[in-house]
């Protein structure tokens, strides 16, 4: 690597979301009178989606358009069956186009899917890498296709916090690919914990990975999240997240 710990933050990696359609089916906790703790999220098992939360028969139906620009994109040279481990820094782009559903199987689980619809990527080699690896590739077609299973093990109170747990897979539908999708099954399972305070919530969540192509478990994401509902129709989060040595700023 060129450096140690780099930090990619939202200027050299920018998700700009231009669609965001919330569907809910109304239920009664909505109405009903929620203790302080609860009030910047309701009753609902926590999504993947910062500051989203579904309650029982409750169906979320999130369709998005995300833009990424990297100018360090870290990459080996055998990723594109080159003998060479050496770690570089691509420039990359893609654009994205994809939709979420998810829904409240019980008051403490909660399914969801999420797919790229379609994905497209250009790939510019760095220059300082000679050992082979084509100048550009771009490739184009279906993404990341995923689903989780999320539950919780415990309500909140008054001084003890929630506690949850996931369970994600990512399916190998593009084997064919190098640049985009997934070539090999992916599994993370995930814990985290929830607590509402008089100025917000917060919530914190750790979780480790077995990558199928690398045929290793390893620490995952992280991510730690601020919410506070300042209406009813509107809402403020605040986080950070994080997976080896890049760290995002999410707002």
């Amino acid at each position: 690597m060129k450096t140690v710990g780099t930090i990619n933050l939202a200027a050299t990696m920018v998700m700009v979301t231009i669609i965001c359609l919330f569907v809910g089916i109304p239920t009664g906790s909505h109405a009903e009178e929620l203790p302080s703790y609860l009030a910047d999220r309701g009753r609902g098992v926590p999504t993947s989606l910062f500051g989203t939360y579904i309650e029982k028969g409750e169906f979320v139906v999130y369709p998005m358009y995300e833009y990424y620009f990297d100018k360090d994109e870290e990459y080996e040279p055998r990723e594109f069956g080159i003998p060479d481990n050496t770690e570089y820094f691509a420039e990359t782009t893609e654009n994205e186009f994809l939709i979420f559903f998810g829904y409240g199987l019980t008051e403490d689980i909660i399914l969801e899917f999420e797919a790229a619809l379609y994905t497209s990527k250009e790939f510019n080699r760095d220059p300082d890498d000679l050992s082979g690896t084509p100048d550009k590739i771009e490739e184009s077609g279906l993404g990341d296709v995923e689903g989780q299973v999320r539950w919780r093990w415990n309500r909140e109170t008054e001084t003890k916090p929630e506690y949850f747990s996931y369970f994600e897979y990512v399916l190998p539908l593009q084997e064919d690919k190098q640049i985009i999708g997934t070539q090999d099954w992916e599994f993370v399972f995930g814990f985290g914990l929830i607590k509402g305070l008089s100025w917000g919530t917060v919530t914190g969540r750790t979780s480790i990975a077995w990558d199928g192509d690398e045929k290793k478990v390893a620490l995952s994401e992280y991510a730690f999240e601020y919410l506070n509902r300042i209406s009813s129709k509107w809402s403020v989060v605040a986080a950070i997240e994080g997976e080896d040595d890049e760290i995002s700023l999410i707002g």
